[in-house]
């Protein structure tokens, strides 16, 4: 099936009150987890390789970029690629190129005003190039090996007033709103702020973008698609998953030396957890 765009999928999303779920992928073991764990549930979903993914491959973006358009082309399903959680000028300039129909352009590390004016240049370009573009507002926190950020300290929050004049002023097409949850959570046991989550949705006119997922339990991830959110990130779960089958594999197994015995069992655990999350977000049709 042809590459579809991921802003096509995420406005679709939006329009009917439900929600795509993205995938963060690292190595080949994931693309086909997503991919595989997208047709078994028989939805579309994002394919998103993270900046961080990039470093962790020597800093080369094409080897798995090409892998992924190759597993998408291939699926039964709308399969669309973004390019998540980008700092780098370079790497935003290497997407078109890549396959890449989106970025998620971050600079909410920085002061508003210098997040604002980043943002905006970068999506000035994006859109030169056709490509859809997410940022984020508000601190979610938990990213480059950070501990998870406290969600509900004061200030960590998106202000509803602040990201309208955010969005109208940048130009993005979506963003990723800090409701309560946190990136790299390793239990599911973040609660978020639906009543905010309500006045940012009542109050933009983009699509809104969940970040941590990992970290948010079922009701909360439905509730929260219910509340306006049309694209679910989830990258920390699958790791979770991959990790532990491999992991107790090799216990149960210890003279085990071909990988292909281990990482089977560990891209099987993550066709497992991809089908049951987008499942998760069929539940509020």
């Amino acid at each position: 099936m042809p590459l579809v765009t991921t802003g096509e999928l995420v406005t679709r999303a939006a329009a009917d009150r439900s929600a795509v779920a993205a995938f963060n992928v690292i190595t080949l073991e994931h693309v086909e987890a997503v991919v595989a764990g997208a047709e078994s549930a028989g939805s579309p979903v994002v394919l998103q390789v993270s900046e961080n993914a990039v470093k962790f491959r020597y800093g080369r973006l094409m080897p798995l970029a090409r892998a992924a358009v190759a597993a998408a082309e291939r699926a039964a399903v709308p399969v669309a690629l973004h390019l998540d959680h980008v700092q780098s000028d370079d790497l935003l300039r290497q997407a078109p190129a890549a396959g890449f129909s989106s970025v998620m352009y971050d600079a909410a590390r920085l002061p508003y005003l210098d997040n604002l004016a980043a943002t905006k240049a970068a999506a000035d370009w994006a859109h030169a190039q056709g490509l859809w573009i997410e940022a984020e507002l508000g601190r979610v926190g938990g990213k480059n090996g950070q501990p998870p950020l406290d969600a509900h300290a004061p200030g960590a929050r998106t202000d509803p007033a602040e990201a309208s004049a955010f969005v109208a002023d940048s130009g993005v097409d979506a963003l990723a709103v800090a409701v309560g949850s946190s990136h790299a959570m390793t239990t599911r046991t973040a609660a978020l702020d639906h009543a905010l989550l309500k006045r940012l949705s009542a109050t933009l006119d983009v699509p809104l973008v969940l970040h941590g997922s990992s970290g948010v339990p079922d009701g909360e991830l439905t509730e929260a698609v219910v509340g306006g959110i049309a694209k679910v990130n989830v990258g920390t779960a699958l790791n979770i998953a991959m990790t532990t089958a491999i992991r107790d594999f090799l216990a149960a197994h210890p003279d085990a030396v071909d990988s292909r015995t281990y990482l089977s069992v560990g891209r099987e655990a993550m066709v497992s957890t991809v089908a049951g999350i987008i499942s998760v977000l069929r539940r509020t049709r």
